[in-house]
């Protein structure tokens, strides 16, 4: 009688940092242990509501974190939508029934059934630290609706895992045993999860409780924390940190997301912090992607288990590090199945007069303006074609006439914004990203 072989699925750790007595997260209250982290963690999951499925609203990093682990001990799926408005969290329910909310601040009513993060429950004695199989599902993501409204996309605990084990790799992150991460994004974007949670978990990091947004707060910050230090953030908030006249405190990586750096801006994070800059490119339906060092080449190249290949017009990635295969929104020139050069988002390209242009490449010439804080090109959404532009400028000190002066000095006359609307800030969201709801609002508030 032949015995066949049960394969059986491999299981991730909650943590692996050195011991029990090993800094997991450092917040308002002080230190905190790997053993106070999974004492936690048991007692929340010990009173947590019988349900599928928990909205994870807490804006304290180190609640969430306790939170999510402990819905996975109760084989809950965490759903972490972008935003917290009322409407939205409704119709989460149609979708999913079995659903409650997690918080741990005081909200308005929203119609559904709300679940306070505990104070003072009896923190349980822990054994082994939790392990949990890789395909128990463990969150759904969901898009920022910069595009359009929201689209959710699961991930398994193990993909949520294998993407960040195989981003690290790249990121060269291995030698920087017990750093200390702070991050500039929200958590429950796949970014902030995966480079700050999931990737300070699996490397025994210490996850700094703040999210500080404002230049002076991050530098403080980041000059309190104990090297090695990484800063996880985006464009925007780099571009401001550069910009900071403070003193920056030398740190041991920059980690950004969320849109493509310009080389310049790179190597005047890298001058100002001493630090190598990585970015990551990746998206809501596969995780994470590629990383580039992008003051040595512009070339992206694939973390381990992704490959990209053309199919029918689109770019495909695939591979045993993505969450699922799936084509990529972005307009992509593969140098091999594991090179390429990201040029702009395929709904980014315009048309005016028989002439092509994208949006990414007229929204960088508006910000290399001198003077120009932030600035963004729109398709007016009203016309029935494209026929003008419209723009959208940050410019202390510089009026209409002397930005279109600059434009017309390296933009076709096609793509001159007509209007151009100086304001005092754009309504960019918590990643520095410009919904399309955000900017149809703000396009009705200026022609008013």
């Amino acid at each position: 009688m032949s015995v066949r072989a049960v394969r059986m699925s491999p299981s991730y750790s909650v943590l692996r940092h050195a011991d029990a007595s090993s800094i997991v997260f450092r917040d308002e209250r002080g230190p905190i242990t790997a053993t106070q982290f999974l004492a936690d963690v048991a007692a929340l999951a010990a009173v947590l509501p019988e349900d599928d499925y928990v909205v994870n609203l807490c804006t304290n990093r180190y609640r969430f974190t306790v939170a999510l682990i402990a819905a996975l001990q109760r084989r809950q799926v965490t759903l972490l939508p972008m935003s917290d408005v009322p409407t939205p969290l409704a119709a989460l329910a149609q979708e999913y029934r079995r659903l409650y909310v997690l918080v741990d601040e005081p909200v308005a009513p929203m119609g559904l059934r709300v679940f306070r993060f505990p104070t003072g429950v009896t923190h349980t004695a822990i054994g082994a630290i939790p392990e949990f199989p890789s395909e128990q599902p463990a969150v759904v993501l969901f898009t920022s609706g910069s595009t359009g409204a929201p689209v959710p996309y699961p991930r398994s605990w193990g993909a949520l895992n294998a993407s960040t084990d195989a981003a690290a790799r790249r990121l060269e992150v291995a030698d920087l045993a017990g750093a200390s991460v702070l991050g500039t994004v929200p958590h429950q974007h796949s970014y902030g999860l995966e480079s700050i949670i999931i990737l300070s978990l699996r490397h025994g990091f210490t996850i700094h409780g703040t999210r500080p947004l404002l230049p002076a707060d991050i530098l403080a910050q980041l000059a309190r924390m104990s090297a090695p230090r990484i800063l996880v953030t985006t464009p925007i908030h780099l571009r401001s940190l550069v910009a900071h006249a403070e003193a920056a405190p030398p740190i041991d990586r920059i980690l950004c997301a969320t849109a493509p750096l310009t080389p310049d801006l790179a190597r005047l994070a890298e001058d100002r912090f001493g630090a190598p800059l990585y970015e990551i490119y990746g998206c809501s339906e596969v995780g994470q992607i590629a990383v580039r060092r992008t003051i040595a080449t512009l070339e992206w190249r694939c973390i381990d288990g992704i490959e990209l290949r053309e199919q029918d017009g689109d770019v495909w990635a695939s591979g045993c590090a993505a969450a699922t295969e799936a084509p990529l929104n972005d307009i992509i020139e593969l140098k091999s199945p594991r090179r390429f050069l990201l040029h702009s988002r395929k709904s980014d390209v315009v048309n005016i007069a028989g002439k092509r242009s994208s949006l990414s490449f007229l929204n960088f010439q508006l910000n290399a303006i001198d003077g120009v804080r932030d600035g963004v090109f729109m398709v007016p959404a009203d016309a029935a074609s494209v026929t003008r532009l419209t723009a959208y400028v940050v410019a202390p000190g510089l009026s209409s006439a002397e930005i279109l002066a600059a434009l017309r000095r390296v933009l076709d006359p096609a793509f001159l914004p007509r209007p151009l609307y100086i304001l005092d800030a754009l309504p960019r969201n918590s990643l520095g990203k410009l919904s399309r709801h955000a900017m149809e609002q703000l396009t009705r508030a200026v022609k008013r």
